[in-house]
């Protein structure tokens, strides 16, 4: 029997009755030809991590197969600043996979991720999307396993305030309406990320929630479901257009910046990953974390300072990695732990069948060992670059899973309780502190970053660069007792990726 993609919030999906990862060249015009789509756009991430555009009138069914299938000329040059004007000609072509309608389209728009060529057909060696695919398949190839990630997008949004039904300061997790004055902008963001074949778990109210003068500055949070790395990415680059293209309808400002200002909740985008062999999730192991979990834990823990370098690249990202907060500054790990820096979340093992016990007298049929354990990196923010840093974290596991004393390495460096209490394991270290010495970091790391050709050695050479640009090793001593300093570097960083 054929599989039923009615309940399907992609509309290409229920059109064409198949899962978007099947979709044709033809496929795509069918859809268009039906639906009386007159135009589309290529999309696809630069240097800095943003999503591009690249519009084109369909005019005949010939004009619409040659955009399909050969794609488009783009400057190089003007998308990464590393690459030469004298030849950077470059190549787009879609991903048809990863079509959906443009909800926000005046006139019935297709849009499509692309994937970016050099001048010989080949992927373009530094692109982010390519170099995730890199390094997706050395991991494959080397492992015999899969990865699956899925991100959590923290955003701030800031209005005018109302003066009515103020929650709480700091007090927003999970509050609703009429408290939280923006559940419905997020909620009308979960089913047009959704539609856009975006894999959603949940959204919520998170803890930042304040006023200043007569602004109101509200948390929020949205969730995905596990995902292949590339689609992990990719859904959270469209949700983030999404969030900013709703702001800009409603009139209010978004912002995915790592801190809005001094002593408030600042916004991660904490990456949580799974290992599957052979189709099945191996985080867990009879219940506890399983030794290849340690290895590649103890992976991250070893490469956790110099990642800061692609998932926290401004120096408002160390204002929020401060001492005494839910984020991270030294490197450790542990269960159900949000002041480390890895934290393996609550389960379902052994926890029976709640479900019945909170519907008495009636079966359901669940298992709690379904697969669902992941293990998650709270270090990034709202200004990484999204396909860099999952790469990065591929990368960790695999030296990880390559250790000689990993599994040593993650006894030591786990930490049962809070570490903002109970103190630093012994040998732990301190994440950096700036983007000077995350530039340190990653300078003293980069072999591992470039073994296997993953990560191309020109461009670590541009991210050291522009890590060192901003000159703020001592940010945090001149920024101290300073209000008016702290929300003028804030307001610079405000739009972040």
């Amino acid at each position: 029997m054929s599989e039923n993609f009615q309940m399907s919030a992609n509309p290409l999906v229920r059109f064409l009755q198949k899962p978007a990862a099947t979709f044709t060249r033809e496929d795509l015009i069918r859809f268009i030809e039906a639906k009386g789509i007159g135009m589309l756009n290529f999309r696809y991430t630069g240097g800095d991590g943003r999503l591009k555009s690249l519009n084109f009138v369909i005019n005949s069914r010939e004009h619409l197969q040659d955009i399909l299938t050969f794609g488009e000329r783009v400057d190089g040059s003007s998308l990464f600043p590393f690459m030469k004007t004298g030849s950077s000609d470059l190549y787009v072509v879609p991903r048809y996979r990863t079509s959906f309608l443009n909800p926000f389209a005046e006139e019935p728009t297709l849009e499509i991720l692309c994937s970016l060529f050099d001048r010989n057909g080949y992927f373009l060696d530094q692109s982010p999307e390519y170099i995730l695919h890199k390094a997706i398949s050395g991991f494959r190839e080397t492992t015999g396993m899969n990865m699956q990630f899925l991100g959590e997008l923290e955003y701030y949004v800031n209005s005018k305030s109302s003066g009515f039904f103020q929650a709480t300061d700091q007090k927003g997790y999970h509050e609703s309406e009429p408290f939280s004055k923006f559940e419905l902008m997020r909620k009308k963001a979960l089913k047009l990320i959704a539609s856009c074949g975006g894999m959603v778990k949940y959204g919520h109210s998170e803890v930042g929630n304040f006023i200043k003068a007569d602004e109101a500055f509200e948390q929020h949070e949205i969730e995905f479901l596990p995902a292949d790395p590339e689609q992990a990415a990719e859904q959270l680059i469209v949700a983030k257009w999404i969030l900013r293209m709703l702001a800009m309808q409603m009139g209010v400002e978004i912002s995915f910046a790592p801190k809005i200002t001094e002593g408030k909740a600042g916004s991660g985008l904490h990456f949580h990953m799974l290992l599957e062999k052979d189709g099945r999730n191996i985080v867990m192991e009879e219940g506890k974390i399983s030794a290849t979990s340690k290895k590649a834990i103890a992976g991250i823990l070893d490469m956790a300072d110099a990642l800061t370098a692609f998932g926290n690249t401004l120096p408002t990202s160390y204002l929020r990695l401060v001492p005494n907060q839910e984020a991270p500054t030294n490197i450790c790990w542990g269960e159900r732990n949000r002041s480390a820096l890895v934290r393996v979340p609550l389960g379902w093992s052994g926890t029976g069948y709640m479900a019945e016990a909170a519907n008495p007298g009636i079966q359901i049929p669940a298992d709690p060992d379904s697969g669902r354990q992941t293990f998650e990196f709270r270090v990034p923010d709202g200004s990484a670059n999204i396909h860099l840093t999952i790469a990065g974290l591929i990368v960790a596991v695999m030296h990880g899973l390559n250790m000689p004393e990993a599994e040593t390495l993650s006894n030591r460096l786990y930490i049962d309780g809070n570490a903002m209490r109970q103190g630093m394991p012994e040998y732990s270290e301190s994440l950096p502190s700036s983007c000077f010495e995350s530039a340190q970091r990653l300078e003293s790391k980069r072999s591992l970053f470039e073994n296997n050709g993953i990560f191309p050695p020109q461009l670590i050479d541009y991210t050291l660069t522009y890590l060192r640009s901003f000159n703020d090793h001592n940010l945090r001593r001149e920024l101290q007792g300073n209000d008016q300093a702290v929300r003028e570097m804030v307001r610079k960083y405000i739009h972040c990726q």
